[in-house]
């Protein structure tokens, strides 16, 4: 199965794990509960989707890869400790807690998640002074004498023996114990992570021509070549990093990720034509309404190689507009439900909304901080909410410096004139998304008509969670009538003029 697919089950037997009857214990007993073993390909996202599946069941998460443990560490170091046995007291080997199963404990009390995910990575690459404690964890999850917590799913990954020269099968007493998932790379799975990712356009482009070039091994006389959907991902956001600072983007930069020496010579000459298309069709104009219109004349004679690359500029510019309104759009809303929990708190004490309330900013701004790091440290803080919690504690720090130097100190007044700013600011991204959608759609119909082109913008807009959520939320006349043969999106209404009717006067 592709990864999108290995996600969906995982994710459905981690619901079906936490499940509970009414009595507050697990239906399916944790003994029973398989460990899941997801094999596949270096590079292929296993590591990501186990992320992405314990942020969205909201549970904990700890990973270990295993081949940087020893016996010692995943067992934990022996002592002596006394036994009393028929009377008599005898010297007996016991062992401290394994490293791995604290992490578990450390994570629970830092994070407040009970439930969790614990995931051990290169499972079938470990040592073979290891082994026989692994076989042990994967049929009773326990390392030495210390479980796993309840509450607590295992899910473990390995490589194919092919990918690792290190790497073993399991017997079949083991594998009978686990929820074996076995995952291929598919690049049209990819593709759609990619767009809303926002993964480089020049490499998505690239694979969309040379799409063999997606995920490749061989061995060759002089070592194993290969390419890998992590080589392609990382060398993207090299990429980005590159081209912010003015720096060349070579062919020796393109080998040190895609270790494949033809297909990264390729890709670096198809990079500098794409960067060259990129300063041709002003992509920015584009999206602003002011192009050429001998553009649109220019990318309809286009060839085919030139056509992609121009769409895949367009589509990453698009999504990228899109994406930083929905962003401030989430932040908005999470700093909305943060300033009323102050304004409530306000009101409890006895304060009015001109009462200095400095201390109060300054503890709370320290209290996103902490959550903040502890999600972050633990695997569990999303872009999403990273914004969040950063446009909220600058917007508290903001107040409490420009509070420091007024007469009345920190108000709440001034807290929520910040936070009216914060509004118009969002106001004004809604619209130069709104604006991007509808003047991208005019270019491509201009230039393309109904043709693949226009499928290719349609599609690639509903595969990026932020061109949905944003078109969901405040709508596109053009998408949906390009759109108007796939029903299952509706416009939604639109946040920011529901942040607007919420007064923090009357919560």
């Amino acid at each position: 199965m592709n990864i999108r697919e290995a996600k969906q089950q995982i994710k459905n037997a981690m619901v079906a794990y936490f499940t509970k009857d009414e009595f507050g214990n697990y239906l399916l007993p944790p003994e029973r509960q398989r460990p899941v073993f997801l094999i596949g390909a270096p590079g292929i996202g296993k590591t990501a989707i186990m992320e992405q599946i314990a942020r969205e069941l909201e549970v904990g998460f700890v990973a270990y890869s295993m081949t940087h443990h020893t016996r010692q560490s995943a067992l934990g170091l022996p002592f002596i400790a006394t036994k009393t046995y028929g009377g008599r007291e005898y010297q007996v080997s016991e062992y401290t807690m394994s490293e791995i199963i604290a992490s578990v404990y450390e994570s629970m009390e830092e994070t407040g998640r009970v439930e969790g995910i614990l995931f051990l990575d290169e499972i079938n690459c470990v040592s073979e002074t290891l082994t026989p404690a692994m076989l042990q964890f994967l049929q009773y999850k326990v390392f030495g004498r210390h479980a796993v917590p309840d509450g607590w799913i295992v899910v473990t990954a390995g490589n194919p023996p092919e990918y690792n020269r290190t790497a073993h099968d399991f017997d079949i007493a083991t594998l009978d114990r686990l929820k074996r998932i076995d995952v291929e790379p598919d690049y049209d799975v990819w593709r759609e992570y990619a767009v809303g990712a926002e993964v480089h356009p020049a490499v998505i482009t690239y694979l969309d021509i040379e799409r063999a070039h997606f995920y490749a091994v061989e061995a060759t006389p002089d070592g194993a070549s290969f390419v890998t959907a992590r080589g392609w991902d990382d060398l993207s956001a090299m990429i980005k990093l590159y081209e912010a600072r003015g720096l060349a983007v070579d062919e020796l930069l393109v080998q040190q990720y895609v270790q494949n020496g033809e297909i990264a010579r390729r890709f670096a000459l198809y990079y500098d034509l794409f960067t060259k298309y990129r300063s041709d069709y002003q992509i920015d104009r584009i999206l602003e309404g002011t192009a050429d219109p001998m553009l649109a004349e220019r990318a309809r004679r286009a060839p085919f190689d030139e056509r992609v690359a121009v769409m895949g500029l367009i589509v990453d510019a698009t999504v990228g507009v899109l994406r930083e309104a929905v962003l401030e759009e989430k932040a908005a809303a999470f700093t909305h439900e943060a300033l009323s929990t102050m304004k409530r708190d306000v009101e409890a004490v006895g304060l009015s909304e001109d009462d200095d309330i400095a201390t109060l900013v300054q503890s709370t701004s320290l209290e996103l901080g902490r959550k903040r790091d502890i999600e972050r440290d633990n695997s569990l803080l999303s872009e999403e909410t990273y914004r969040a919690y950063e446009r909220t504690i600058a917007l508290l720090d903001t107040a409490t410096k420009l509070g420091a130097e007024l007469p009345g100190g920190v108000t709440f007044s001034l807290v929520r004139q910040l936070f009216g700013e914060t509004l118009d600011a969002l106001d004004a991204a809604i619209e130069r998304g709104a604006a991007a959608l509808d003047n991208v759609f005019r270019f491509v119909e201009a230039a393309f008509g109904e043709g693949q082109e226009m499928l290719m913008l349609v599609t690639d807009l509903s595969v990026s969670r932020a061109g949905m959520t944003f078109i969901n939320d405040h709508g596109s006349d053009r998408y949906f009538a390009h759109n108007q043969n796939l029903q299952f999106y509706e416009r939604g209404g639109d946040l920011a003029d529901r942040i607007n009717r919420i007064s923090l006067e009357e919560e």
